[in-house]
């Protein structure tokens, strides 16, 4: 099978449980050999990835501020990384489908992270229900699907933004959301976000090595091109408190964010 349709199709599925078993199968199938890119050809664009009709997705600044204080702030707390984490999948997907032309080795990386992402939205949604809700049942931004698609037209690009510059804030964060939930009496919300923080060194790292890949190709400094890149989609540089230790697994230091 061509691996590029066959990312589309899944892609596309806006079912959510199709897409989680068909993202496995995908993930399975390139394993065996059984999906590889075709010739090259440009990407078909695609603007909108397949998504449930819920949840309701908000401008980032209507959401409400979610204060684990609560029951409800506990819901929408987790609800929020069910969200991270469904978005996650299609991220990964979009970058198998939209970049072509690129070695094996970039397709395995995304197809992987895809898998990953799968099972940390499958275990957070269990968790949520356990809560009483479900994934759907409160609103959501799209905000990260919207910079992605800023990214889209170069992988360069898209590594600098997604997993080096979101990616590595979930590094970051997540520590404090685990000491935030364990606080409340959520363990087992907080060792879910063990495998997430595990997973998500390997997802960096991934992206790091590309950026990195393709700044060779061209011949251009990492550090400044990040800077650019960051510039382009009009964000901030990262501000602290940094996951060092986590950083430095994933082979993109604080050192190299250019602040201490």
């Amino acid at each position: 099978m061509n691996l590029h349709a066959a990312t589309r199709a899944v892609l596309a599925e806006a079912d959510i449980e199709a897409k989680l078993a068909a993202t496995e199968r995908l993930w399975a199938d390139w394993q065996a050999g059984l999906v590889r890119p075709g010739p090259f050809e440009e990407a078909e664009p695609l603007t909108q990835a397949g998504r449930p009709a819920r949840p309701e997705l908000l401008p980032a600044k209507a959401m409400p501020r979610r204060e684990l204080n609560g029951p409800a702030g506990h819901a929408a707390l987790i609800h929020a990384l069910c969200h991270i984490e469904f978005t996650a999948i299609n991220l990964a997907l979009d970058a198998v489908y939209r970049f072509r032309g690129l070695p094996d080795a970039f397709y395995a990386d995304w197809l992987k992270v895809a898998d990953e992402e799968v099972l940390h939205f499958r275990l957070l949604r269990d968790h949520l229900r356990t809560l009483g809700r479900d994934y759907g049942d409160l609103p959501a931004h799209g905000g990260l699907w919207e910079t992605a698609l800023l990214t889209g037209h170069d992988p360069l690009a898209r590594m600098a933004v997604i997993p080096r510059y979101f990616e590595a804030r979930g590094l970051d964060v997540t520590p404090g959301i685990q000491a935030k939930l364990r606080g409340y009496g959520d363990p087992a919300g907080a060792a879910i976000l063990d495998i997430v923080l595990r997973d998500e060194i390997g997802h960096v790292a991934a992206g790091d090595r590309w950026f990195r890949h393709l700044c060779r190709e061209r011949g251009l400094d990492p550090c400044a091109e990040w800077r650019r890149q960051l510039a382009l989609a009009h964000l901030p540089a990262p501000r602290g408190p940094f996951n060092a230790e986590a950083r430095t697994r994933a082979g993109f230091p604080v050192a190299e964010i250019g602040v201490t």
